[in-house]
């Protein structure tokens, strides 16, 4: 072999040696990249809302914001109807929900899943469920209904069957012994035919609850209820899975403080009403309440 031909076989070689060497160095250096990713990776938070309830949509759609974007964990929401939604819950299919009535609307879901979920906090306080009104109705109370039922047309306008105020308003329909019957619909149906009515100025009675948005666009009130059948002031609770609090303990953190007031909760409710989404209502109201959000994360409050 030529001299010549001894200094190109020299330098092939090194060419190899480097650029294999170099190989190498980026394959470890993607390898521990991909193990560092997987190590600062956050699982996946699902909350469980009920499809159609405004409260329950403004509220979800506000802790699922600031735990992806505070948190840093992945989040889905999932619209379930109540009974499927409290028992997604207490199988670990869902990891927590915001959207628990209690003591009244969903004591009989908290009767049965009580050893498998856990109440970490109050979302808001002051909440209240009953017949709703417009303004310029005559009657006051469940007690006058009766005699008032063809201006009503024999029928209160419910939401999805086998929700918890469709039990208490059945129960009141049997209590004060009424001849309407109980329409059930959806929650966006019973608006929609609140709205139709009150354009029109005509009596109607629906299934509701405060808070709502309803109460902010329509001069609305609640009938009067002397026998107690839809209990007193309730409040929407935070309520988890337990394994929530291996998986991501800063969420259940999160999820005992996070509260708000009629206020607050009423500007969202109107926003999507008016058409925004509820991703962009929420996203809206944490930009302009900044202190309010840095006190739910605050380890020392």
């Amino acid at each position: 072999m030529t001299m010549k031909s001894n200094l190109v076989a020299r330098q092939r070689r090194q060419f190899l040696t480097k650029t294999l060497g170099g190989l190498s160095a980026l394959s470890t250096l993607a390898a521990l990249s991909g193990r560092s990713a997987r190590a600062q990776a956050k699982p996946l938070i699902k909350i469980g809302f009920v499809d159609g309830w405004a409260d329950s949509v403004a509220t979800t759609h506000l802790a699922a914001a600031i735990i992806r974007t505070r948190l840093g964990h992945p989040v889905e929401t999932v619209p379930l109807a109540a009974g499927i939604m409290w028992q997604g819950v207490a199988r670990g299919d869902l990891d927590t929900t915001l959207s628990a009535w209690l003591p009244v609307t969903h004591e009989a879901y908290l009767a049965n899943f009580k050893d498998k979920v856990q109440i970490v906090g109050v979302n808001y306080s002051g909440a209240r469920i009953g017949l709703i009104v417009p303004d310029y109705v005559k009657i006051d109370s469940l007690a006058q209904l009766n005699d008032a039922r063809a201006d009503f047309d024999n029928r209160i306008v419910g939401i999805d069957s086998g929700a918890g105020i469709m039990r208490k308003t059945e129960e009141a329909i049997k209590a004060y012994g009424l001849a309407l019957r109980l329409q059930p619909s959806s929650g966006p149906a019973m608006t929609a035919e609140l709205d139709r009515a009150y354009r029109a100025n005509k009596p109607i009675a629906v299934t509701g609850w405060m808070p709502h948005w309803v109460f902010a666009k329509y001069k609305l009130r609640f009938l009067a209820d002397p026998k107690g059948i839809y209990g007193g002031e309730e409040h929407t609770s935070n309520v988890i899975h337990p394994g929530l609090h291996g998986k991501a303990p800063a969420v259940v953190a999160l999820l005992k403080k996070l509260s708000w007031n009629s206020e607050e909760i009423g500007s969202v409710m109107l926003a999507i009403d008016g058409g925004a989404k509820p991703e962009a209502a929420v996203d809206k109201w944490i930009a302009d309440n900044p202190a309010r959000v840095a006190s739910w994360l605050d380890p020392a409050n």
